[in-house]
């Protein structure tokens, strides 16, 4: 596997997605990643190379398990330094490089993964690449907590006016203001509060 610094965004979605795919993470959901079968699916959702390329085992799933933590302990870390060191840790886990590849437009920077990487390998250096270029091109301050009273997920806010609020826009964002939305209707309705 290759991994583009410059596609840091790809990284960081994963590495959001995997960190928040814990059900400690939001109270109302189940494991995520539950089987071998799941986690080839979220592979696949995320374009991640080895669902086309491996069968999925229990082990590579316990792996992923585990790795989960270390992306979320680096999503989470209070300072940049230590977000840095993190991401750091992942990358240098079955890492190669840096490489100058050429492409389309020239030449770009990417990171390799070792033949033998395992799975949760090849993620690791995947996230913790999108965590670095985040890092690098966005700082710190864009790794954030979720602010929805009943979730505890973390991401990394890449879009460009930085304003994100919520791990998953689509399921926090959405219940919280379908929550906003029937407080108000509560509030102003003639039987009231």
């Amino acid at each position: 596997m290759q991994i583009y610094f410059s596609d840091y965004t790809v990284g960081a979605g994963v590495a959001t997605a995997m960190a928040n795919s814990s059900p400690a993470i939001r109270l109302r959901t189940s494991e995520t990643l539950g089987d071998p079968a799941a986690l080839a699916r979220f592979l696949a959702e995320h374009a991640v190379e080895s669902a086309d390329t491996r069968r999925i085992t229990r082990r590579d799933l316990a792996q992923v398990h585990a790795l989960r933590e270390e992306v979320r302990a680096a999503l989470a870390a209070p300072t940049e330094r230590e977000a840095v060191e993190r991401a750091n840790t992942l990358v240098q886990r079955a890492g190669r490089g840096p490489l100058l590849v050429p492409d389309a437009d020239g030449w770009r920077w990417v990171v390799g993964t070792a033949p033998e990487a395992s799975v949760a390998d090849e993620l690791a250096v995947l996230t913790g690449a999108g965590l670095l270029g985040s890092l690098h091109a966005l700082g710190h301050d864009r790794f954030r907590d979720c602010a929805a009273p009943e979730c505890a997920g973390v991401f990394v806010d890449t879009s460009r006016a930085g304003r994100r609020r919520y791990c998953s826009p689509q399921i926090c964002g959405n219940r919280h203001n379908v929550a906003q939305h029937r407080a108000r209707r509560k509030r102003n309705s003639p039987d009231g509060p």
